[in-house]
C-alpha cells in the first residue's frame, strides 16, 4: 500500500500517524519512515484497513486493541556510550 493511501485508511480510522503508532506501541518515527519509500509493509496496511473498517460499523477498535496489553518494543540499535564486548567504549 502506498503511503498516502496508508493516510486515507487512517483518517478513515480517526486516526492520526502518531495516534495508529502509540495505538500499536510503536514509535511514530518508525511509521512516518515508510513516506520516504511511498511503501506500507502489508501488516500495517491490514491493521490501518481494519481499523478504518470498523470505525465505519461502529465497532470501538481502542478498547479491543488495549486489550491486548501491547507492549513497547525496546529500541534496536547501538547507544553510542554503549561499551563493546571487549570493554572499550565505541
Amino acid at each position: 500500500m502506498k503511503y498516502q493511501e496508508f493516510k486515507r485508511q487512517l483518517l478513515k480510522a480517526g486516526l492520526t500517524v502518531r495516534a495508529f503508532a502509540e495505538l500499536i506501541k510503536q514509535s511514530p518515527n518508525s511509521i512516518t519512515n515508510y513516506a520516504g519509500i511511498d511503501k506500507v509493509p502489508s501488516h500495517l496496511s491490514i491493521i490501518a484497513v481494519l481499523l478504518a473498517e470498523m470505525k465505519e460499523a461502529g465497532i470501538d477498535y481502542k478498547t479491543a486493541i488495549h486489550r491486548l496489553e501491547l507492549q513497547t518494543n525496546k529500541p534496536r540499535g547501538r547507544s553510542i556510550n554503549r561499551k563493546s564486548k571487549t570493554g572499550e567504549q565505541d
